[in-house]
């Protein structure tokens, strides 16, 4: 029998325990040993959980366990997650992790360390929960130049502007509904500003390009801006609006942002609603890869941490490979980023909108019964547009167009 331990018994490192004892069948097929959790590493008791009596409080009880090979870190955040981590990657215990803040800011290192040490550091579960995405990119598409990554990263956010579309509604009252169902936090900045999107389109970038992309280099906006008059705005037009994780490579370098985006209801992502994931992956030979399922939750990401576990139990004494150096690789800035966008401003500011947009109104969307004056203009970057609108002040709004 493999024994593991779990670092971080939360809902996650809960559902990793699940899906360990429930689903021992299967992962004999992989292991035919079996797998056990042998130690759950926490600050707390867990009195009324069956697994009470694996519950730690010292990591050094695990690390100091010759059986011990693979464990799980599921705590969530930098620290201690990192300095944990990189303890037992240095005794060669490998080390399978859901944790996207850790990964984005430290992988590079880590898998250094996992190789000096003959043992491996995965995080399949980091993005897209449930959903086979980093496997997919780092093994089943390792013969292709991955040219872009396109996707719907979080379901908290999916889920709010889903049922704005769907009742109209503002997209205050649907945070407030979404905090009340659990899709969202007390604090929902990270979700609905486009942080863990941005994230895990770090993430992605790093692994696409086999360099280092930092979140900190990265254009990242939310949705708390969106208004139920863009959804009135993008059904008119046959769009609807997706917060996308988006990494394109381009002669120009390498374009990478978290944005609101109209997206055409023709295009498969229009058609990823709720609290589910989507994911488009370009290849220059295969075309388009899509991937979608549930990309959050106990089960689903539990499932893709004890996958990880698999993986690296049935490679001890090895390094899985996952091809990611620590040469940085800055993404274009945001000013350079180039999109199509639709404008809107009041229709008393129609004449001072067409005179900033001179040359680059590709389609006028409004007609004289609106109130406004709307447009869909040709690409631009997202720096010369700015200064094109600056004139305008507040009354202009603005929003991507996937194109």
């Amino acid at each position: 029998m493999i024994q593991t331990a779990v670092f971080g018994f939360g809902n996650i490192g809960g559902g990793v325990v699940d899906v360990i004892e429930g689903n021992q069948s299967e992962i004999v097929k992989r292991i035919p040993e079996g797998m056990a959790v042998k130690y759950v590493l926490d600050i707390r008791d867990f009195p009324d959980s069956p697994y009470r009596d694996r519950v730690v409080h010292d990591i050094d009880i695990i690390l100091n366990d010759p059986e011990i090979r693979v464990v799980c870190e599921t705590m969530g955040g930098k620290e201690p997650a990192f300095t944990f981590t990189k303890r037992a990657l240095e005794r060669g215990i490998s080390v399978c992790s859901s944790n996207k803040e850790l990964v984005e800011a430290h992988g590079a290192e880590l898998l250094e360390i996992a190789r000096k040490n003959h043992c491996s550091y995965l995080f399949e579960a980091s993005v897209g929960g449930g959903i086979p995405l980093l496997r997919t990119l780092i093994e089943s598409l390792s013969q292709e130049r991955v040219t872009s990554i396109l996707g719907i990263l979080n379901g908290t956010t999916n889920f709010i502007l889903s049922k704005m579309e769907a009742v109209g509604a503002d997209y205050a009252q649907t945070l407030k509904e979404a905090q009340e169902l659990g899709y969202a936090e007390r604090n929902p900045t990270a979700d609905v500003e486009g942080h863990d999107t941005g994230r895990k389109i770090a993430i992605l970038s790093s692994l696409m390009t086999g360099k280092t992309v930092h979140y900190d280099d990265i254009t990242v906006e939310g949705i708390s801006a969106i208004t139920s008059s863009d959804f009135d705005w993008a059904h008119r037009k046959g769009y609807t609006i997706k917060l996308l994780g988006r990494s394109a490579r381009a002669d120009s370098g390498l374009q990478v942002l978290t944005a609101p985006y109209l997206v055409p209801k023709t295009h498969p992502l229009a058609m990823v609603n709720d609290v589910f994931n989507g994911v488009f992956l370009h290849g220059n030979m295969v075309d388009d890869v899509m991937l979608y399922g549930r990309g959050a939750g106990k089960l689903p990401t539990g499932s893709a941490v004890v996958a990880d576990m698999l993986e690296a139990a049935a490679h001890q004494g090895e390094t899985v490979p996952v091809r990611w150096s620590n040469e940085v690789l800055t993404p274009l800035p945001k000013s350079q980023n180039a999109d199509r966008y639709c404008v809107r401003v009041p229709s008393a500011n129609r004449a001072d909108a067409e005179r900033a947009l001179e040359g680059m109104v590709e389609e006028v969307w409004s007609n004289e019964d609106d109130h406004e004056f709307v447009c869909a203009t040709k690409r631009i970057e997202a720096g010369e547009l700015e200064a094109r609108l600056n004139q305008l002040g507040d009354s202009v709004s603005r929003i991507r167009i996937l194109a």
